[in-house]
């Protein structure tokens, strides 16, 4: 059954690890991507939900439980896709239900559209109901923006819009899209494309990181495009409120009726150089003032992948170097290119501290994930490591979205086995409980 202002950056590394939990790992078979999100989630009574492709195809709903370590996982669909992009994101529903979503990567023979599963008792990852595919599409859309294609799902809800569903992707267009639901995901609006180039080009796709509060905002970083395919990739911020998508300083660029909008509509966080390199985006969270908090990633050339930590404070984005990560970390054929140059090894902020990050970089030779805690708008940063001496790559690093004071924290990764390439990899999903 299918179911940078300049500064001195003062870096103090520590020489023991951040006093944790035993790593663990959660799965022996299972990849993700970075844009289908929250691909972790904390529900109300502190679990965690999560999911992943596994090396055949198979795509994987679990909850682990931190307290006891121990989980239960649950095949919602069987032989989707091999291909990372396909990782399930999840959002908890009023009545403590769990929705998830995913797609295949574009579509092609096996199928195309975006999959649905909801759980029929609270939290319980072993009720998730039979997979619903629909096409969110309307034949004037697609007429207008002339490409279909469905990658990525990216649900959130709004508690001030009565608890109304959105759910984001790469649909209609190859652009960003977004259809809403007022009865938790049973049924669905027509999509509105939200953002596009200025002459409509049906091989450009903005890449863009979401983040809710829950309440009445959905925040946005977004770029041109892909950082192979653009001459110049820069990093842009928005959000949406009542009705409308709106700038860094609350100044309005279009109510919803009248989408899309173009990148440069909005706020530039980082306006990208052929000296200082395109750009790629990792995250986004809010700090306790409601501010934006972005990490991303320069590339000065293919091989330098240098992190950044950029803040608004009201007036300006102050925006400051983390740390140079080291180059991609798919293990390149000898004697061919290298496919993806900009697949870094990727950064989450965590989002009840945005003052604290985690990061994957390359340490002799090997990527290890380190957390950095900066209290200066990233000025300055004190790094302590996460992981050391592995034999194996640690990558694309996540704290679970919805975190509580009262949860405990916990950091989920990749580990690599073998990745090649997004439709080549045979890896593992490790988790750790970290002190507060």
């Amino acid at each position: 059954m299918k179911r940078t202002s300049i500064c001195f950056l003062l870096l103090f590394i520590a020489l023991t690890p951040i006093s944790a939990q035993k790593q663990q790992t959660l799965t022996e078979d299972g990849t993700w991507c970075w844009f289908s999100d929250p691909r972790a989630i904390y529900t109300k009574s502190g679990s965690v939900v999560t999911g992943w492709v596994t090396k055949t195809g198979d795509i994987v709903a679990a909850s682990l439980d931190l307290k006891s370590g121990k989980s239960e996982q649950n095949r919602l669909y069987t032989k989707l896709e091999i291909d990372d992009h396909d990782n399930p994101a999840f959002l908890e529903l009023p009545d403590q239900n769990i929705l998830t979503q995913y797609t295949w990567h574009g579509g092609g023979k096996n199928g195309m559209g975006v999959i649905q599963n909801v759980t029929s008792k609270p939290g319980n990852v072993d009720s998730f109901s039979d997979s619903v595919v629909f096409l969110p599409k309307t034949d004037a859309l697609l007429k207008q923006f002339v490409r279909e294609t469905y990658t990525y799902a990216n649900p959130f809800l709004l508690s001030a819009e009565n608890n109304k569903v959105y759910s984001f992707g790469r649909w209609i267009g190859f652009k960003p899209n977004y259809i809403t639901s007022s009865d938790n995901g049973k049924t669905w609006s027509d999509p509105k494309v939200v953002i596009t180039s200025k002459k409509l080009d049906t091989n450009n796709r903005p890449y863009v990181k979401y983040f809710s509060d829950g309440k009445s905002k959905i925040h946005l970083i977004f770029t041109d495009g892909h950082p192979r395919s653009e001459a110049l990739n820069s990093v842009y911020y928005c959000y949406y409120e009542k009705g409308a998508f709106w700038r860094v300083d609350g100044s309005k660029i279009k109510e919803v009726d009248q989408l899309p909008f173009h990148p440069e509509d909005a706020s530039i966080v980082y306006k990208a150089s052929p000296e200082t390199g395109r750009a790629w985006i990792f995250d986004i969270v809010v700090d306790k003032k409601g501010r934006p908090v972005v990490a991303y990633t320069r590339y000065p050339s293919s091989e330098k992948h240098q992190y950044y930590y950029a803040v608004f404070d009201d007036k300006k984005w102050i925006d400051n170097h983390l740390i140079d990560s080291g180059k991609w970390f798919p293990q390149t054929p000898e004697g061919k290119p290298e496919r993806e140059e900009n697949y870094s090894g990727g950064l989450t902020i965590d989002p009840l501290n945005p003052e604290v990050v985690y990061f994957s970089h390359q340490i002799n030779g090997v990527f290890e994930i380190s957390k950095g805690q900066t209290s200066d708008f990233g000025k300055t940063w004190k790094i302590t490591p996460v992981t050391r001496d592995s034999q194996l790559d640690n990558v694309r690093p996540m704290v679970p979205r919805y975190k509580k004071k009262s949860d405990q924290p916990v950091l989920l990764w990749m580990q690599n086995k073998k990745y090649v390439h997004y439709t080549d990899y045979d890896t593992r999903i490790m988790w750790e409980v970290l002190n507060k």
